[in-house]
């Protein structure tokens, strides 16, 4: 099914959603995104009342830590489980480890047993995010991969939005184990779905032989993401750097070996510039680092703007907006107008964080419509990496033949959620060294905001050289 049986340009919606590319289809795969994102926000949003109940602050930032931890590990062995497994059972083994991880949270009378509870639900998580990716080229035509991609980068924008409401709720009534136990209630019917409708048995094209684990690649992956995660945790400028020169040194580890490995982690090509898959991998890492700053977005509003809690976070949600929102506008555009959006895309991006970081800050002050701006900002640093995303997804796919195929949609999610970790540890570095607590208050604010969006403006600046990289290949091949 990963052939064309029709041209890009006839492709639609439609195909993508009735028929035998039935929309039952297509929401199998988003659901798995949806719960995990989904998921992310709410537990963000309760962890206060969490922490209220049952203790812990001082492993609060662990919360996070080990569920990408987890996330990553699993993400990158999955191209080995649906080999094994194949993508019906794969697919219940992620959302019943998940569901699992769910429910270990739900029941824990202590921190540290959430903390085991929120690394089972990563793990369930990384395995839904990369199976997704992974079967979308067995499940549709080539045609409708742009389009598959976009519905399921949508899943995060929808998430921004439902994710703080439903927390939110739970967090009012200090009910937050009711937030736990819905997942249950949207993850089981959802588990019936899949038994009923995913193949049980792999496809042709996906190498159906033992490999072995690249365990050493693995290790030196999580202890990467520790060094970086761990480093974050301080207030200490020196801490930082030392995390991230470690975390530097255990990637060039993991390269040197992988490179020089016959079953690697990572496909062939990933490392080498020349090859296609490199330089779309690093721009895709280079936007994901970008959005991070929209972590700090709600605490300056509130800060320099005074705007409330509640509308400050769903301003933050219009990244997450203008993602999906060019997403799905962009998927439908033919080859021609994609290779430039997949250009423009990191461009747009740049612009937006410059201006963010002027006007977040208070650096330039303009006589009206301040926040209005800001506002517009925010949908278009999200609007950038939405309308080029789905092609980088879907050119990863294409470049893809085989065993390799599977291991480069999967690494699609260890890049974006080791991406992540990157950018939240950076983020954190920056403005804590900007003065964000320290001297603090509306002063530290400031100058944390203008010197974030600054310093982040610098990955979209590389991901554009990149990203021509990208379409030059395209265009040669």
């Amino acid at each position: 099914m990963s052939g064309s049986q029709y041209k890009k340009e006839d492709a639609s919606w439609g195909m993508l959603l009735k028929g035998r590319n039935s929309l039952i289809k297509s929401l199998a795969l988003a659901g798995g995104v949806a719960l995990h994102a989904i998921n992310v926000y709410i537990t963000i949003t309760t962890l206060p009342s969490i922490v209220r109940d049952i203790g812990g602050l001082n492993l609060y930032a662990w919360n996070t830590t080990v569920f990408i931890l987890a996330s990553i590990l699993s993400s990158a062995l999955t191209s080995r489980l649906l080999i094994l497994l194949a993508p019906r059972n794969s697919y219940l083994f992620a959302t019943l480890c998940f569901l699992a991880g769910s429910i270990i949270c739900a029941t824990a009378p202590s921190m540290p047993i959430l903390l085991v509870g929120r690394f089972i639900q990563g793990a369930g998580g990384g395995m839904l995010l990369a199976l997704a990716y992974s079967l979308v080229r067995v499940m549709f035509p080539q045609p409708l991969w742009s389009r598959a991609m976009a519905l399921m980068s949508s899943m995060w924008g929808i998430s921004t939005l439902l994710g703080p409401a439903l927390g939110g709720i739970f967090a009012e009534y200090n009910i937050w184990r009711g937030a736990f136990w819905s997942i249950l209630c949207v993850g089981i019917p959802y588990a019936i779905l899949l038994f009923t409708i995913l193949p049980k048995e792999n496809s042709a094209d996906i190498a159906n032989k033992k490999t072995s684990l690249p365990y050493l690649q693995l290790t030196l992956l999580i202890l990467a993401v520790l060094s970086i995660s761990i480093g974050s945790l301080y207030h200490v400028t020196l801490y930082h750097i030392l995390s991230f020169l470690l975390a530097i040194i255990f990637i060039l580890l993991l390269i040197y070996i992988d490179k020089r490995s016959h079953d690697g982690l990572f496909p062939k090509g990933t490392f080498s510039f020349s090859a296609p898959l490199s330089p779309i991998y690093l721009t895709m890492a280079l936007l994901g680092i970008s959005v991070q700053t929209e972590v700090f977005v709600p605490y300056f509003l509130q800060m320099i703007h005074g705007i409330t809690p509640l509308l400050s976070g769903y301003l933050a949600a219009l990244v997450g907006a203008g993602w999906s929102f060019s997403a799905i506008i962009s998927s439908s555009q033919p080859s021609g107008i994609a290779q430039r959006l997949m250009r423009i895309g990191p461009a747009i991006n740049f612009t937006a964080i410059i201006v963010l970081g002027l006007l977040i800050s208070n650096y330039l002050l303009l006589p009206y419509g301040q926040v209005i701006i800001i506002c517009l900002a925010l949908f278009f640093t999200g609007a950038g990496i939405g309308m080029a995303w789905p092609h980088y997804l879907t050119r990863v796919l294409q470049v893809s033949q085989g065993e390799e195929a599977q291991k480069a949609a999967t690494s699609i999610t260890t890049i974006q959620l080791f991406s992540t970790a990157v950018g939240a540890a950076i983020s954190g570095t920056v403005v804590n060294m900007a003065g964000l607590t320290n001297p603090g208050g509306i002063a530290g604010a400031q100058n944390a905001a203008h010197w974030l969006f600054i310093v982040f403006s610098i990955t979209p600046l590389i991901a554009f050289i990149t990203a021509k990289i990208v379409v030059s290949n395209i265009r040669k091949h």
